[in-house]
């Protein structure tokens, strides 16, 4: 795969990815920790649909008021259930936003000090975009009755509501086919889970 490398160096890119509730965004973190510069594309994503962001007019414009808080932020709760109903507003959705949040990744990526940049992408594998802007695919995985009940834990959301969104995603089979590396979350602890993720950074180099 074709990654970003900044011209005089070595930099590898890393997509991280997995499906909700999959303990992805705890390998990023213990990732940062070891030393990899994480990108984090929900962080970035939040960012331009709070309020003052630059997709946050042009949301208005295509979806109405009754999508914007009073606080001027996107009503993400709102948006969520509309796009789950309504297949073509989410395209619409998506062409308002993913621009805005590749441009802003994309020079976070061009100015991160270390040589391992580690992009956070929870839709990585759905995005041809994506995949040609990394050098690695990892990917965390568990069973999907595990995200299911992690979701359920953190969030509180209905069992339906998690498996609406597993739906919009890429299956685990497609997610594992499109993997360089595998980092396996299921049925073990914080420990366990740090030694699995200290040994891929080792192979990449971190």
């Amino acid at each position: 795969m074709g990654g970003i490398v900044s011209i005089g160096t070595q930099r590898l890119v890393v997509g991280l990815t997995g499906g909700i509730g999959s303990g992805k965004s705890t390998v990023a973190r213990m990732l940062a920790q070891l030393g990899a510069w994480v990108i984090d594309a929900d962080a970035v994503a939040k960012t331009v649909t709070q309020a003052g962001g630059a997709a946050i007019e042009p949301i208005r414009q295509a979806f109405g008021d009754a999508f914007i808080l009073p606080d001027g932020s996107m009503n993400r709760d709102a948006m969520r259930q509309h796009v789950f109903e309504h297949p073509s507003a989410r395209t619409r959705l998506e062409a308002i936003t993913h621009p805005i949040i590749r441009a802003t990744m994309d020079q976070a990526l061009a100015d991160a000090p270390a040589r391992v940049v580690v992009l956070d992408i929870p839709l990585l594998v759905e995005s041809d975009t994506w995949r040609q802007r990394v050098d690695k695919v990892v990917v965390v995985d568990c069973h999907e009755d595990t995200q299911v009940a992690r979701v359920i834990q953190r969030s509180g959301w209905t069992p339906q509501a998690v498996r609406q969104v597993m739906a919009a995603q890429a299956t685990r089979e497609q997610r594992l086919a499109a993997a360089d590396a595998v980092v396996v979350n299921d049925g073990i602890g914080l420990d366990a889970l740090e030694e699995e993720v200290g040994q891929l950074a080792r192979s990449l180099g971190i």
